[in-house]
């Protein structure tokens, strides 16, 4: 019963974490995450070793959904050319829901700005997935130049969601002609 216990007072702590990082930067204090969370400090600390554990442990849980919403399935039989544009329409249709704050990997790399942070290992591991992904794709495309493409791929990406996120531009009708062109010009069919 009370590993039961602990096991929902850590969702509802890798949750909190979560929603508040992602509204309010990861400079949220602990007394806030133990709040929403509706557990006691001592609680979290049984938990977690510190609030930089409970933030990289609730980064890492939501990696796999992050990685759902964006890229296709892996039998997906779609060319390479519209496997990286349709990570792109996602971008684009996430970007114009009102709550979207822009990649959350990426703003925690930004604030943090300490590589050897935990959360923000998971962050770059996270983010270099999809870099690999785009170099995957772009190798199978047979793109003249795969390192550079996903290079810049992955530019366009945090860019996009960056300026998204801060509401500074509306990506519809700017995002797939970007990446399009890239595209063309690296020789992805």
């Amino acid at each position: 019963m009370n590993t039961q216990a602990k096991a929902t007072s850590r969702e509802r702590l890798l949750e909190a974490a979560a929603t508040l990082t992602y509204q309010d930067g990861v400079g949220i204090g602990v007394d806030a995450l133990c709040k929403a969370a509706g557990v006691s400090k001592r609680s979290m600390y049984q938990l977690f070793e510190s609030k930089d554990e409970l933030l990289a442990a609730s980064l890492e849980e939501r990696a796999s959904a992050f990685a759902a919403r964006l890229l296709p399935a892996a039998d997906d039989d779609r060319s390479p050319r519209e496997r990286i544009l349709h990570v792109f329409e996602q971008v684009e249709a996430q970007a114009g829901a009102p709550e979207f704050r822009g990649c959350h990997y990426l703003a925690v790399q930004i604030e943090l700005k300490d590589e050897s942070h935990p959360a923000s290992r998971v962050a770059r591991r996270v983010k270099g997935n999809l870099t690999a992904f785009f170099r995957a794709e772009a190798e199978r495309g047979r793109a003249g130049d795969p390192g550079l493409l996903s290079r810049q791929l992955i530019l366009v990406f945090d860019g996009a969601s960056a300026r998204a996120g801060i509401k500074a531009d509306d990506l519809t009708g700017l995002i797939a002609p970007t990446v399009t062109t890239l595209l063309d010009s690296a020789g992805v069919r």
